[in-house]
């Protein structure tokens, strides 16, 4: 089929990623659909002749609504494209339960129940593509991102085992691993984590550490605009890779983690982010109980 003439579905399409990909998918001629639990950050797209649904992805009432609604309207969602998530920053030792559940909830357990929700819609017609957005958080773990990096981790596995599984039926399954893209997710997990930092916490001496964690992405990162050309590029194609890295570092890091022992990798992330000043502190502190 022609995949610039299909029909993509993109979650988290308010900002970021998911807005450049609804505009540049919309510009090529393809039908979008574009999803988010904020619509109203949405209705210049509407202008654009892109279809606007409402969408909190953690809820299966809004999800079989949705595929209901479509299949009122005879649309034919040949590509999924999960991108809604956030990122739960700060220490996992003082990260409640709630907020881990959360990241999974949004950056995982979405995805699958909305490929659930269209597969077989897509296995009627013996073709479809899914795509899944992890991130290079997946490969390389970092401090004060360990829920996050999990989540990217959960996703990458969880696309490779429906790679394989759908095959079959005629369904592809594509995974997007991006490096540092501009958006604002960097802003808006910093601001998260200022929020949600204990007034107490034993990280206090590198609080800023943490703050720097949730904006790395940002620092350099691609634009969102050209991300979002590259991966059309390419799962658009006739025959798309299986995995996509695309962006800032979506190269360089991997390949680090990959080629240097886990020794040097954790010396350089812990000083990166201050946590060795941490230890510091200890030594002086029992240095001058001592005296």
């Amino acid at each position: 089929m022609n995949w610039n003439k299909s029909t993509l579905l993109i979650t988290g399409a308010a900002s970021g990623i998911g807005r450049a990909l609804a505009l540049e998918s919309s510009r090529r001629g393809c039908r979008v659909v574009a999803t988010d639990i904020r619509t109203e950050a949405m209705a210049d797209l509407v202008e654009l002749g892109i279809e606007v649904h409402h969408l909190d992805v953690c809820s299966t009432d809004q999800i079989s609504m949705l595929a209901k609604v479509l299949d009122g309207k005879g649309i034919q969602v040949d590509m999924l494209i999960n991108n809604a998530g956030f990122g739960a920053m700060g220490p996992l030792a003082e990260m409640s339960k709630e907020r881990v559940r959360k990241q999974f909830e949004v950056n995982v357990f979405s995805i699958v129940e909305l490929s659930n929700a269209f597969i077989p819609r897509m296995v009627a017609q013996a073709r479809g593509r899914i795509v899944n957005i992890g991130s290079i958080s997946g490969i390389v773990t970092t401090p004060f991102a360990g829920a996050y990096c999990a989540s990217k981790s959960a996703v990458h596995a969880l696309s490779e085992a429906m790679r394989m599984e759908l095959k079959p039926f005629g369904v592809e399954v594509i995974t997007v691993q991006p490096g540092g893209i501009q958006s604002d997710f960097g802003a808006s997990a910093a601001q998260a984590v200022q929020q949600v930092f204990p007034l107490k916490s034993m990280y206090a001496p590198v609080r800023q550490g943490v703050i720097n964690r949730a904006e790395a992405s940002q620092k350099g990162a691609t634009t969102a605009e050209d991300f979002a050309r590259e991966m059309l590029d390419r799962v658009l194609s006739d025959s798309p890779d299986a995995v996509l890295r695309i962006g800032k570092h979506s190269q360089l890091l991997p390949a680090f983690k990959a080629f240097t022992p886990w020794r040097l990798v954790d010396w350089v992330l812990t000083r990166k982010f201050g946590l060795n000043k941490l230890r510091v502190n200890r030594l002086e502190s029992t240095s001058r109980s001592r005296a």
